[in-house]
């Protein structure tokens, strides 16, 4: 740990942080002090650097999370975890979250290593995500694109295998066209939907031999399938992952979840903002939690733009069609709310179409049922 030094001026704090050798001091600060500039551009207190001595200059509660930063940039040099500026925005995210969790130990959570790359949760959601994926048998990780929500099951679905704790590896999607028509593409049915499932193929390549996978495919350990294939099948000691569930319907999700078997898990993953459904048809991804959140060992978790690891114009992207969105669904009430009051100047009041039925409709079918009231 590192020693600290108090003096108290009359507005701010300065705290002095030894750390303990030149080598981990080379490793704090980066090539060409790339991390204590990234330092210094998310504090507004002074950090200096002399020797292996910080001095931080500031408020009483900033230069505490700076200490705090400092103290944990010390144990992920220890664990020899390569840092970046990256890794220094996510590490203030952390330490601004609720909750308990040290952001050294969120970095250094090892879930798979193949040929020197080891996979690890890079922010507080993902370790949050990977730990509920240990504890629950059906986890629904919902998230914008670039959260790792698929990557990261991939990865404890390939080690799960590798402990022997399941005998395969099912990986499915929903073959829907996002913009495009399955039916114009050219080939055999297998070479339309193969496109679909290509991005599992690409992650099972980062996380296996890939001389391994034609073997383990061959065998039936790894099965990468459309999500039609599921479909009367019951699966027992397998660990089933089905990708880009918002393109499911209620009835495929009902049908998917109902192929448990004994001594299977499952993790269901999507964004529920990126629905391809043709003519508005219901996301079963979007209706589950409803149904599904009283039930013991059923999780969710969901991440958000702060989550996603791929460029950061990725996270600015999904924050600004969030905030677009929004927008819109406000000018769509606004414009239903006008067209109830024209006519006479007044809002008239619901008419009878708009009372809600005393019949409650079925999540799964949209069928109703009889002799029941809504709540």
């Amino acid at each position: 740990m590192a020693e600290t030094t108090h003096t108290h001026p009359r507005r701010d704090t300065q705290v002095k942080v030894v750390v303990p050798d030149e080598h981990t001091m080379i490793s704090l600060l980066g090539s060409g002090d790339e991390l204590l500039r990234a330092l210094e551009r998310a504090f507004e207190s002074d950090i200096h650097v002399r020797g292996n001595e910080f001095t931080i200059s500031g408020t009483p509660e900033e230069t505490a999370v700076v200490v705090r930063l400092v103290e944990e940039l010390i144990e992920l040099a220890k664990s020899g975890t390569h840092v970046t500026p990256d890794t220094i925005e996510r590490m203030v995210h952390m330490l601004a979250a609720p909750g308990s969790e040290r952001p050294a130990d969120v970095l250094t959570t090892n879930i798979l290593s193949n040929r020197g790359k080891t996979i690890r949760p890079k922010t507080l959601n993902q370790k949050r995500y990977v730990d509920t994926i240990d504890r629950s048998t059906v986890v629904f990780g919902i998230g914008p694109a670039g959260t790792g929500k698929t990557y990261l099951a991939m990865a404890k679905a390939v080690k799960a295998l590798q402990d022997k704790e399941v005998n395969r590896i099912i990986l499915t999607r929903p073959a829907v066209e996002a913009g495009e028509r399955l039916g114009f593409l050219p080939g055999t049915l297998y070479d339309k939907i193969d496109p679909y499932l290509r991005p599992l193929y690409d992650a099972l390549h980062d996380m296996l031999d890939p001389d391994s996978i034609p073997k383990l495919m061959a065998a039936g350990t790894i099965e990468v399938a459309p999500l039609a294939y599921m479909r009367g099948r019951t699966l027992n000691d397998s660990f089933i992952i089905l990708d880009e569930a918002q393109n499911t319907s209620p009835e495929q999700m009902k049908m998917f979840l109902t192929r448990l078997g004994f001594g299977s898990r499952i993790v269901v993953t999507g964004d529920v903002t990126q629905v391809d459904l043709p003519g508005g048809q219901a996301s079963g991804l979007r209706t589950i939690e409803t149904i599904l959140s009283d039930i013991d060992d059923i999780a969710f978790c969901r991440l958000t733009s702060e989550d996603v690891v791929r460029h950061k114009l990725v996270g600015k992207i999904v924050d600004a069609y969030g905030r677009y969105d929004a927008v819109q669904n406000d000018r769509q009430g606004d414009r239903r709310g006008g067209r109830r009051r024209a006519g006479g100047g007044r809002d008239r009041g619901p008419s009878p179409r708009d009372e809600p039925s005393d019949t409650p409709t079925d999540p799964g079918t949209g069928s109703t049922r009889p002799g029941e009231r809504a709540d």
